[in-house]
């Protein structure tokens, strides 16, 4: 409510629109020309896969080739294998037909 209407005095400004709730300070998304992925792979076939892999997906990475150190590709399989939301099926109302497949209302077959 306006604060005109509870105290005499000056009333608060409305605050300014950085501070009303937009997000004026995004991060960049990892995978993108802004933020690139910075992959290790230890072999050259590998980095071949793996770009194969970022370029199908449409996405921006560094790969560097060591063969000393152990496979980081960890950035990547995580933006591949992102969690999908979980659907419930659509629930049975009393005049659909029956899912066992008499053609008789659910409400006077199974329900």
């Amino acid at each position: 409510m306006s604060d005109k209407f509870f105290f005499k005095g000056r009333q608060t400004p409305k605050p300014a629109y950085g501070e009303s709730g937009y997000n004026t300070k995004r991060q960049a998304k990892p995978g993108t020309a802004a933020l690139p992925l910075q992959l290790s792979v230890q072999t050259d076939a590998r980095k071949l896969e793996v770009e194969a892999l970022v370029e199908a997906n449409a996405l921006f990475a560094s790969i560097t080739v060591n063969p000393d150190v152990a496979e980081d590709i960890f950035a990547l399989l995580g933006i591949l294998n992102k969690p999908t939301a979980v659907t419930a099926e659509a629930k049975i109302n009393r005049n659909d037909p029956c899912t066992c497949g008499s053609r008789k209302k659910y409400k006077k077959c199974c329900g």
